[in-house]
């Protein structure tokens, strides 16, 4: 390769770093920042993290929209890769004459959109909240249950059964482990990459979501983080320099959670068993 080939593809991959990286690094700059600031388009950090910080403690509940935007991202996470997992292994290791058009419906409901669903689900869940008021409106379960799990997880999940060693459940059944033993103690462990990665798509995307809560949750103790980040925007003078804390720190979990288990993930999206 010759050297002014190789500059030109170091100068693209630098370019696309920049374009990638300047969101993070001026949401970061940002919330150093005055509201004024923020506005006029600052590029330098400034002084006033903590004052930022100290307005956005005392002008909202970010530590109850924490701990549900937590409670809602882990058990939907924990439910979902166990629903998911057994729907994908089941689809992949027993053999049906069924099974194949079942499958087939299935990934067509991707192509359904979710707004198109929000108003049957909102009925859903209204009449559920007479009879059994902690899955109704209003209520973290209802956030939770419509999200277990997804077409694209039970499909993830198939497809990463499909390069897994046969020979080893088969050992397993004649060792006398039960079907439930033999998916528990042998695929789970040995799938692990598998998990991590769909664990973190699964997380990521509950925490980020927005849409869906914003319907179904009215009472402000209630409201997850980005609907408390939508609140602090549509206030009539906005403070940014506080919204971009909160940005800040909303982003921190799932970036956290991102590059401890990124070498799960690029095993896991790879395919690869161990």
């Amino acid at each position: 390769m010759s050297n002014l080939k190789r500059f030109f593809i170091y100068l693209v991959l630098v370019i696309a770093c920049m374009i990638s990286v300047f969101p993070f690094l001026w949401m970061i700059v940002s919330s150093t920042n005055k509201s004024v600031d923020v506005t006029k388009g600052s590029l330098l950090p400034g002084i006033f993290f903590m004052q930022n910080l100290h307005h956005l403690l005392i002008s909202s509940d970010l530590g109850t929209a924490l701990f549900n935007s937590a409670k809602v991202s882990i058990i939907t996470t924990v439910l979902a890769m166990l629903v998911a997992s057994l729907a994908g292994y089941g689809f992949e290791i027993y053999k049906s004459k069924a099974k194949d058009l079942v499958f087939n419906f299935l990934l067509l409901s991707m192509m359904i959109p979710f707004a198109a669903l929000m108003v049957p689900l909102f009925r859903m869940f209204a009449s559920v909240s007479q009879t059994v008021p902690f899955m109704g409106i209003d209520t973290l379960s209802a956030v939770i249950l419509p999200t277990i799990t997804t077409a694209f997880l039970i499909f993830y999940f198939r497809q990463s059964t499909k390069m897994f060693p046969k020979d080893i459940l088969e050992a397993g059944r004649m060792d006398g482990l039960s079907e439930l033993g033999v998916f528990f103690r042998i695929y789970v462990p040995t799938m692990k990459t598998t998990y991590a990665a769909g664990a973190i798509i699964t997380f990521m995307s509950s925490w980020n979501s927005y849409l869906w809560p914003l319907v179904v949750l009215q009472s402000p103790e209630k409201q997850t983080l980005p609907l408390l980040i939508s609140n602090l925007g549509s206030s009539y003078s906005p403070d940014y320099g506080v919204i971009m804390t909160a940005i800040v720190i909303a982003t921190l979990p799932a970036a956290l959670i991102f590059f401890i288990m990124q070498k799960h993930f690029v095993a896991g999206m790879l395919g690869s068993v161990k």
